[in-house]
Formats: structure tokens, sequence, C-alpha cells
């Protein structure tokens, strides 16, 4: 790699530029809607304007701030080529509901262009070709079962040799007429519209449960509670599961992503390959200028190497593909994928029609997440929806569930026996400014970071979800659950679910 260009220290998405976002208040009282809404992505914010244009008393609350967490870290492709899903939905499912997923995406995709269209959006919406390519021959069949797939269910794909980036290809599919965009620009005018017409938007008002009287009631952190009819849970991982057992019916990845300046000149369309390890591609406009960026690097969260390794791999590749003029910034995402991966859309249990969730788009949710907030309006308005039996959150089908369910829980059975009789060698003492790691203090395992001021901070590293010792995350500076993907802060507060309760911090 070329030295022209230096690494930076702190992890910021782009995406948190170019976009007026207003600050809301915390819930300080009780209130009444027609539905709350729980979280503000792109579910929750595409499911409250769709209700509030409908004429609903909505209610849309959020516990960090609105756009921040999973949508303001995507690489906001909208595109229904999902990697290589079609061929394993139509092996798994069958033709029909692997054809629902498509047009349920495809409905997805058409609707955020009308909605930009609509409401005159500045969001750099453009139409762009995507590209699924292989690097490897053994990858050559994959790709070959998929394109036949593509055929079978009607999506329009061509398989080409060659890619315009300088790539060595086996060989691609290329889809048309698919589309890149600005998701927090777009999603704050959508949010704009749905204040407009009478909508509520809390922010800091974490939910934490649902309990039913008369009506629906949630009830959050600071004892508030919002009576109404219906729930969206719309948060990245539900916060109420009704006995739904998600948080064993999911696992959580984290990917990284860095903006580049190129060297060489970035020819438009978005890429993916299907060979691991993953790389994505496409371009974006930021500070008035065309960066491109390169997202990869899955892992399961808590389970990967040194963070700050996966960031020097992209670019890597960055470097020998385009060459890199500049290095503007990282970041990284965490996405749930589930059993089947095919997201849980609907409600949350058989026996409570009444709170809905949409949970596990696999790193597709700008398509999957806006097709949620579709079925959800149908299913608050009493109508059937076309494409909701393939989303159930109630389903659990033996190919290949059954199989993964095993293999995720053996998996959780081994990190949690791991992290408990993990022999820890360094002290708090030993850790450098801005450092962290497992450290062993007053006789156990503890979680210790070291601020750039020098003030060392320790935590229980016991997860407070079901137990398991939790790993630092040196790229964000955070502890990372490696069973089911909870995620704390230095200093012990809850970043990601399923856990609810902070770290222990210790004096």
């Amino acid at each position: 790699m070329s030295n022209d260009w230096k690494i930076p220290q702190e992890p910021e998405p782009i995406w948190r530029e170019g976009a007026a976002l207003a600050s809301f208040p915390p819930i300080s009282e009780n209130m009444e809607a027609d539905v709350v809404v729980i979280g503000a992505g792109i579910t929750g914010v595409t499911t409250a304007y769709l209700l509030a244009k409908d004429g609903r008393k909505v209610i849309l609350a959020e516990a960090d701030r609105v756009l921040n967490g999973t949508t303001g870290h995507t690489t906001a492709k909208i595109t229904v080529g999902h990697d290589l899903i079609y061929n394993e939905l139509i092996q798994h499912f069958g033709q029909e509901k692997a054809k629902q997923y498509f047009l349920a995406n495809k409905a997805g995709m058409e609707f955020i262009e009308k909605a930009v269209n609509d409401l005159n959006i500045d969001c750099d919406f453009k139409k762009q070709t995507s590209y699924l390519y292989a690097t490897a021959d053994s990858s050559l069949r994959n790709l070959q079962k998929e394109l036949e797939a593509y055929e079978k269910l009607g999506i329009k794909g061509d398989l080409v040799e060659r890619l315009s980036i300088d790539v060595p290809v086996k060989s691609a599919i290329s889809l048309p007429e698919q589309a890149k965009f600005h998701p927090v620009k777009y999603l704050a005018a959508l949010l704009q519209a749905f204040i407009d017409m009478g909508g509520t938007v809390y922010e800091q008002s974490v939910a934490v449960d649902v309990q039913e009287s008369k009506r629906m009631e949630v009830i959050f952190q600071n004892g508030c509670k919002i009576s109404c009819d219906k729930v969206a849970a719309c948060s990245h991982f539900p916060f109420f599961d009704g006995k739904g057992f998600y948080f064993a019916r999911m696992y959580a990845e984290r990917s990284y992503l860095i903006a580049v300046k190129p060297q060489k000149a970035f020819p438009g369309g978005m890429y993916l390959s299907v060979d691991d390890p993953k790389r994505s591609v496409r371009s974006a406009s930021w500070r008035g200028e065309d960066w491109v960026l390169i997202g990869g690097e899955s892992h399961k969260t808590g389970q990967g190497r040194d963070t700050s390794d996966h960031y020097a791999a992209l670019a890597d590749f960055g470097d020998r593909t385009f060459g890199i003029r500049e290095y503007a910034a990282r970041w990284s995402a965490q996405d749930l994928i589930t059993l089947d991966k095919v997201p849980y859309i609907g409600p949350v249990t058989g026996n409570k029609s009444n709170v809905l969730v949409a949970t596990g788009f696999r790193k597709w949710g700008m398509t999957n997440g806006t097709a949620a907030a579709l079925l959800f309006k149908d299913v608050i308005a009493g109508k059937p929806h076309p494409y909701a039996d393939v989303f159930n959150p109630s389903r659990f089908s033996a190919d290949p569930s059954i199989k993964h369910f095993v293999m995720q829980n053996a998996d959780v059975a081994a990190h949690l026996l791991k992290g408990k009789l993990e022999m820890v060698q360094q002290s708090a003492e030993d850790l450098k400014k801005d450092e962290g790691g497992v450290v062993f203090h007053n006789g156990k395992r503890t979680g210790g970071y070291r601020d750039q001021d020098g003030v060392i901070h320790l935590v229980d590293t016991t997860c407070t979800h079901l137990g398991c010792e939790c790993e630092w995350n040196k790229g964000d500076r955070t502890w990372d659950c490696p069973c089911h993907g909870s995620r704390f802060s230095y200093e012990g507060e809850v970043v990601e679910g399923p856990a609810k309760k902070p770290l222990k911090k210790i004096e």
C-alpha cells in the first residue's frame, strides 16, 4: 500500500453529514396513540410516515438518536440483488415463496424511488447497475445457479465476463435499474413529512416492555407509558419478543466500511463479491466530491480478530484496485441474520397479533426495511398483504432452520465456556492510553479501557443478557458479546441488544 494517506482514528459514518436532523426531547409523560413505533431507522420512520398518511395518530420513539443506528451505518444500496440468495430460497422454500421475497423487495425499491420523486427529496438518488462477481472457479457454479433462479423468478439479470473496475473475475451477474442514495437525507425528509402530518417523535426514550390491559401499553425505562392499539417494534433487535426467543433464532454479524478518494476514476456501478472475504464497492457523493465506499470483512460479533486488521484489509484492497489518494472515514455496522436468511416481519408471536416486529434484514435493510413498513401498513389497516407468508416470524421449517438452530446454539455454548475459562495475564495498569482489553483485577476477569486522559474505566465483562463474557472491540472501543451480539460502551452502557441492562461498573 502507498503511504500518502493516514487511517482515521475515529469511526464515523459519512451519512451523518449533509442531513439536517432536529433534536427531539425524551418522553416525559404518559400518552395515548393509535400506534407506537419503536425505533427510528428505515423501517420505523417509513412505517410512521405511512401510518400518519393514513390518518392515524402515531408516536415514534427512539432509544438513542434518530437515524443513528444500523440505518446510519449502511452501504445504502437499493437493490434486490441480495448476494446469492434466490437459488437457496427456491431450494428451501419453493419457487412461490422465493418470488414473494423478490417482489416484496422490488416493492420496497419502487416505494423509495416514488417517495424521492413525490416529496422532491435531495438525497443523491441515482440508478445504478448492480454486479455480483466471482473471483474463484469454485463460485462459478453457484453464480450460474443464481442466474437460473433469476430466470425462474422473472428477475432481469445477465451474465458478463468482465467488470469496469480492476478486479480479476471469473464471471459476474449484472442487474440493471438498481439504485444508491444518501439514506439519512432520504429518511430525514420522510421524518419531517411525518411531523408535518402531526406525528410525534421522542429520542433518548428506551422502551423496555409491552403490557396488555384494556389497550396495549408500551413501558419506557423512565416509567412513562403510552397506551395504544398496535405496537410496531422496528428497533434493530426486538425490544420485546413475547417469548418468541429471537435471541436464539438470529445471530449478529459485524462488517466494516471505509471511504476513500481513488486515484483512478470510478466507472460507476455497485459491486459485491460472492467469495470470501466479501468485498462491496460503490461510489458516494460527500463534501461535494466523489468517494468510493469499500466494505466487507464480515464476522460474528465478538468473534473476529483485531478490528483494526479488518480496516487494513479493506484499505489494501482499495489501494490495489483503485489507488488511494485520501482515506477519509471508517466505520462498522452490525446486522442480524435469521436462521433461514429471510427477515422476521409480522406479529411477534402467534398469540400477540397487536405487537409487530421487523428484524433480521441480513445486510439488506434498505429494501427489506421498506418492505416491512409496507407490510405493517396493511396489517394495521386489517388488510391482507400479498407477501406476509414468507416473512411470518412464527415460521420454523426443518430445512434449514433446525440445522442452523443447533449450530448457532452450540457456538453460543462454546463461547460461554471459553470466556469463563480464559486465563488473563495483563492487569489494568498495563493498559496504555486509548487501549482496552480483558485484564485481571481484584482476582477476576475484568474489562478495562484507559482513555486519552489516562483515566481507566473498568467493567464486569459478563453480558447482562445471558452471562457470556464480552470481548474488546478495538476499532469501535466497545465490549461485544460473542454469543448473541449485545454490545456495550467502554463505560458499560448498552449500545446494541438483546441486552437491556448495562455492564456493572467496577471502581
